[in-house]
């Protein structure tokens, strides 16, 4: 728990800070003051209803009066200052954690699940927020009430207060017993709310599949499942709650019985004016109250405690791709790729397997393989989302470890298969990688990937808003505006994984065609399964089972007889007894 304070103190700015501390030394004075009003009740009734004199009557409600209003007065100030001082803390920490989520590697967002990252971003913060804004005071106004009440009662009668609070160890022990009790469950329900948010966020998300697959029904039940398992984690801490409320209820109403029996019996002895049983009654609630609350506040210390240990560790991820200290500065990337012997793991499964190839710049390089053959992992440790096990890649004659991932993945322009858009115009999105694109250059772009066609008939052009809660694209459509994407970067080394896969074999053509008179020189590096999108590449690798089996050009391919002349045979409907 201290240590998620500390953090949260950390990442307060300072005046926040100062004027956080003024805040809660309100809070203080503001309990001292909760004294008065019961010392002026004795008065009140000792000096004026019991001596029959009416004349300090006046004073004595003016000043009671005056009291109240200033203390409320100074608990609004409070107030505006705790919120704006826990907002400054979550502004600070959402921008920090966002910050820190573009920089983590691609191993960060393998082991979490969006729901999950969302429920830290949003309600996770919302807990911390609520500590400082809402526990923190609450925390000290019972301790300071119950203090400063045992105090002042123990200065009217201390016989009367010691045995008020008497009763107080059994609270505590109570509280203790519910607080080892209620930790664990809110962890349980902290982990069914991600649950429930990542199944609402993977539906949204895969709204079309389910729609595709007419699975709503499914998807309702799925949903269902995790709905109930929170719901069901929020009713055990509750039952728990109740089990332990009641015997805090009992205890409390025990002080305040405490109170008028022994007051009554100190009275008939002459130890106690009723004026001064009126300051006990009046501020039994000061001893019994904050035993009562101190319930509630662990139950919310806990939920906090919780919720910041999660954000905590979203804070403190620390990625494995970083750049090396002796990272070394370079120019333009000219383009030349070596694969040296090259392996990689996950985990104990291994993805690729001695892999080793050159591309001289200029040069276009194409793979192809089975699904799960590691292609896709080649294009991922180029760009270094991953380091290799065993071996080593080259660009430009040096190793990628020292390149700084900056100036290497800003020297890579990448389109892949799977085509995200932002919600964006057209034109934010093609020009996502170089803001520095005017709007011809953009239409360049856009007409060599086949795209400006049908950019030129959306309702605003380049000026419409596309993506998730944008116009709808088909999958063609995207990939040729992500294609756009990737060689608006004028990239020294273009990686098509898959870009062509939703076009005819018309646009297909044309594309290929405008790629190889681009206004600038890249290598090309494409990921296919048509033969037709890489039967010009000056070298085409078949990889199988996360090794390179065959490569070489299109010809000695197909003079090999192996995994590409098969697939040229059944992709052009050649037996493969005539095959050449």
């Amino acid at each position: 728990m201290r240590k998620q304070i500390a953090w949260l103190w950390e990442n307060m700015d300072a005046p926040f800070r100062r004027r956080h501390v003024i805040a809660l030394c309100i809070s203080a004075f503001t309990c001292l003051l909760l004294l008065v009003n019961p010392a002026l009740s004795q008065r009140l009734i000792d000096d004026v209803i019991v001596a029959q004199n009416p004349d300090p009557l006046l004073p004595i409600l003016a000043a009671m009066l005056i009291v109240k209003l200033g203390r409320e007065g100074l608990r609004y100030l409070m107030v505006i200052f705790l919120e704006s001082d826990a907002q400054n803390v979550v502004y600070n920490l959402r921008r920090k954690l966002f910050s820190k989520m573009q920089y983590n590697d691609m191993r960060f967002f393998d082991g979490h699940r969006t729901g999950d990252l969302m429920t830290r971003m949003s309600a996770d913060l919302d807990w911390c927020r609520h500590f400082l804004a809402y526990i923190d005071f609450h925390i000290l106004d019972a301790v300071c009430t119950f203090l400063f009440a045992t105090v002042y009662l123990a200065f009217v009668n201390w016989k009367l207060t010691l045995l008020l609070i008497a009763i107080t160890p059994v609270l505590l022990i109570i509280t203790k017993l519910f607080s080892k009790h209620v930790r664990p469950r809110f962890v349980f329900m902290r982990e069914k709310l991600s649950e429930m948010n990542t199944a609402a966020q993977e539906n949204i998300a895969g709204n079309r599949v389910v729609k595709a697959f007419a699975r709503e029904e499914y998807e309702k039940e799925r949903f269902e499942k995790k709905n109930h398992a929170f719901m069901d984690s929020h009713l055990r801490i509750n039952k728990l709650w109740l089990t332990f409320f009641p015997m805090i209820e009992l205890l409390v109403n025990a002080i305040q019985l405490v109170t008028v029996f022994m007051g009554g019996l100190f009275i008939m002895n002459g130890q106690l004016t009723p004026g001064e049983l009126a300051i006990f009654t009046s501020l039994s609630w000061a001893v019994s109250n904050p035993m009562r609350e101190l319930g509630n506040l662990i139950n919310d210390l806990q939920r906090f405690s919780t919720s910041a240990a999660k954000v905590m560790e979203l804070h403190f991820a620390k990625p494995q791709i970083v750049d090396a200290p002796d990272a070394q500065e370079h120019g333009r990337m000219r383009g030349q790729i070596e694969f040296d012997h090259v392996s990689f793991k996950i985990d104990s499964k291994s993805i690729l397997q001695d892999v080793s190839f050159s591309v001289q710049p200029g040069q276009t390089v194409a793979v192809m393989g089975p699904t799960g053959s590691g292609k896709t992992t080649l294009i991922h440790l180029l760009a270094r989302f991953y380091d290799v096990t065993e071996g080593q890649i080259r660009v430009d004659g040096c190793d990628v470890k020292q390149w700084k991932l900056t100036q290497l993945r800003g020297g890579i322009g990448t389109a892949t298969q799977d085509v995200f858009l932002f919600s964006d115009t057209v034109e934010g999105n093609v020009a996502f990688g170089n803001q520095a694109l005017t709007l011809d250059e953009v239409k360049d772009f856009s007409r060599r990937a086949d795209a400006a066609e049908f950019i030129d008939k959306l309702p605003e052009g380049y000026d419409t808003i596309i993506g998730e809660r944008g116009v709808g694209l088909s999958g063609g459509q995207r990939q040729r505006i992500a294609l756009a994407r990737a060689m608006a970067v004028r990239p020294s080394i273009l990686i098509m994984d898959d870009t062509t896969s939703a076009v005819d074999s018309e646009t297909e053509q044309y594309i290929q065609e405008q790629l190889r008179s681009l206004p600038f020189e890249c290598t090309k590096f494409i990921i296919a399964q048509r033969i037709s999108s890489m039967r010009d590449a000056d070298l085409i690798l078949i990889l199988q089972d996360g090794k390179i089996t065959e490569q070489g050009t299109h010809q000695e391919l197909l003079q090999k007889r192996g995994y590409y002349w098969q697939t040229y045979c059944l992709q052009y409907g050649i037996p493969m007894k005539e095959a050449v």
